[in-house]
């Protein structure tokens, strides 16, 4: 029997997605997409898979720069929204509600991409590779893989025990713990709105060293991953912004 694991909870995106999905990372995403089309040499009409697209702030993007794009994510709410933004942006865009553990698509894919930490939510680290073994059997021979994760490396670097915000017309207040020998990031959010109303949520990322999941990429399906600090190649080191995997078939 399947146990349902927290991300698998509609309500909590509902909640915490405003939050999580604010202007800057918006703002950000045609940058992003233009890093992503740079790395991959993508040109019009080739297929993109966007695994853990969440509300398409990168795959509604992509499709703008006329790519054949396809988003899978597991939570409606987010693909009704990422299909309100194509609409709204008249672009075309295949959305697919799916766990990506177990997904497996008609046809295959020059590039795929998982961005914006959309890793490490599962139970075990088994679920883990089973989602970039799926990915790697979408992508075509010789095809991309743009991964962007939060590393164990930057999650010690920039750790706080907490802080608050104003985000989305709530009061945020957020509380970060260590799980294990930083096996895990557990992180307790707190979001009160303008009535005075409480909504309140913990959850744990698992945290990858960024050669742990270099070894993780190339240990189920890829034939080569390289490690950046950002999507412009600047090298993983003690100023990285981002850690940012660039794998191939």
């Amino acid at each position: 029997m399947h146990t349902k694991q927290w991300f698998e909870n509609e309500e909590f995106w509902l909640n915490y997605g405003p939050v999580m999905f604010d202007a800057q990372r918006w703002a950000e995403a045609p940058a992003v997409a233009d890093y992503i089309c740079a790395i991959a040499g993508l040109r019009k009409g080739q297929r993109v898979l966007d695994a853990g697209c969440g509300p398409g702030r990168i795959s509604v993007e992509l499709a703008a720069r006329g790519l054949d794009v396809t988003g899978v994510d597991l939570m409606q709410p987010f693909l009704d929204a990422a299909q309100e933004s194509a609409e709204s942006e008249g672009v075309p865009l295949t959305l697919i509600r799916a766990d990506l553990r177990y997904w497996e698509p008609d046809a295959p894919f020059d590039t795929a991409v998982n961005l914006y930490t959309s890793f490490g939510y599962c139970d075990a680290i088994e679920e883990d590779a089973a989602i970039i073994a799926h990915i790697a059997a979408a992508v075509k021979d010789g095809g991309y893989f743009i991964f962007e994760c939060l590393s164990r490396e930057i999650a010690v670097r920039d750790f706080t025990e907490g802080e608050w915000f104003e985000r989305a017309n709530k009061t945020v207040l957020t509380e970060f713990s260590v799980e294990g020998a930083w096996e895990g990031l557990r992180s307790r959010w707190i979001l009160i709105d303008s009535q005075g109303n409480r909504t309140e949520h913990t959850f744990v990322q698992r945290l990858y060293s960024a050669v742990e999941l270099q070894r993780l990429v190339l240990a189920n399906g890829f034939t080569q991953a390289d490690i950046y600090g950002d999507f412009d190649f600047s090298p993983y080191n003690h100023k990285a912004r981002t850690m940012v995997i660039v794998a191939r078939k």
